[in-house]
Order: structure tokens, then sequence, then C-alpha cells
């Protein structure tokens, strides 16, 4: 991997590039936001998958930066009692309950989580489990060139617990540490999340990829 990469990523999310800058820490790799990323028109992301949304992203901001490999990510949280939701809706979830879903905006992370404590209403802690799931696409020049995933499983909450994450972060009880991932620090949640997995799964075949571009 060359010294001091730059990485472009196709978002706004203050909490996703965190999480990404925590992921590649120590590693010779500078995370950036897609240059005046506020400018640049929104993708549609109508896919059904995480996948498809991701790729969809990716090759969608990828053509306002020629010659540039930009990331882009869809992520969110799959509970086991409600059938996978909110899904590829996580960021929206809220407004879909309410059949506010043909807005092209996201949810308040509040009104989401309290969304989602409204469907969980009632259930016993042993079938509070879910996931939350990472997919990110690296695309340049509108092409779609590979995508790489992570997912880790824990129990939702009835009560939020810690301030340091975003989202469902605060719900997101995970078993192996005791603590929600919105009570880690942005280096611990890096060692075990969906996004941190995802992202040193593209690290690596970054790292392949530029060796060999290399010796040719």
């Amino acid at each position: 991997m060359p010294p001091r990469s730059q990485i472009f990523v196709a978002t706004s999310n203050p909490g996703k590039l965190r999480d990404f800058r925590a992921a590649a820490a120590n590693m010779g790799v500078e995370i950036e936001s897609l240059p005046d990323f506020k400018s640049v028109p929104l993708a549609i992301e109508d896919g059904q998958t995480f996948e498809q949304n991701a790729r969809i992203k990716a090759e969608h901001y990828s053509r306002y930066l020629p010659g540039e490999l930009v990331l882009a990510d869809d992520s969110g949280l799959a509970v086991d009692a409600l059938n996978g939701a909110p899904g590829v809706h996580s960021a929206r979830y809220a407004a879909l309950l309410q059949d506010r879903l043909d807005t092209n905006s996201n949810s308040d992370d509040e009104d989401n989580n309290r969304a989602l404590l409204r469907q969980l209403e009632g259930l016993p802690e042993e079938s509070r489990w879910g996931k939350f799931v990472c997919v990110i696409a690296a695309a340049k020049d509108g092409t779609s060139l590979q995508v790489f995933d992570g997912e880790v499983r824990g129990k939702l909450l009835t009560m939020a617990r810690g301030s340091q994450g975003f989202g469902y972060d605060p719900l997101f009880y995970f078993p192996n540490l005791g603590r929600t991932f919105a009570e880690l620090s942005a280096e611990q949640k890096a060692n075990y999340s969906h996004r941190g997995q995802a992202f040193r799964a593209f690290l690596k075949w970054y790292g392949n990829r530029f060796s060999i571009a290399q010796e040719l």
C-alpha cells in the first residue's frame, strides 16, 4: 500500500467518517469525504439489498471524481423478530412507519430509535437479537470494481446507553464486550463493527491491487 494513500468516501455522515478513520488508523491511509459532496446530486437509493444500494452510490458519486477510486457503503440494522427490518430502510425507518418513505431524506437518529423501540415493545430478551450489516462498494468512473461486507450480531436493549456512536448504536448491545456500540471508543468499535470488518477487507484488496499495479 502506498504511503499516505488518500481514499475518498461518498458520505457527509460524520459518524461514518469517524468509523472509517478509526478502521484506517495506523494503516497509512487518509479518509476524506468526496470533495464538494453536498453540491453533488444525490444518488437514488432504490436497491432492494445493501449491496445494490452500495453499488448504486459508489457508481453514481465516482462519476463526479474522474480517475479516482470512490467508496460508498450501505449499512443498517436487521432484527430477527422483525424479519430483517429495518434493513435497507434503517436510516429512514421512522418515516417508513409513518408512510413517508417517498421522501429522500433520512429520519433523525432519535426518531428511528424510538420507532424501533415501539416495534420491539414487549418482546422478551431472548427474542431481541439482530445484526448490523455493512456493504462497501469501490467504484471508478462509474463502474463498480469490488464489494466488501461485514456483519456483527448483538441484542437490542429497551433503552439507549452511551453517547459515542450514531444511528442505532445506543440500543445495540455487544455481548462480547458487555457494552453497547455507543459505549465504545471509535477505535474499539472499529475492531468489532460491521463497518470495520468491511473496510479491512477493502484495505487488503486495495493493498494487493496497488502492489500488482506497481509491478506491471
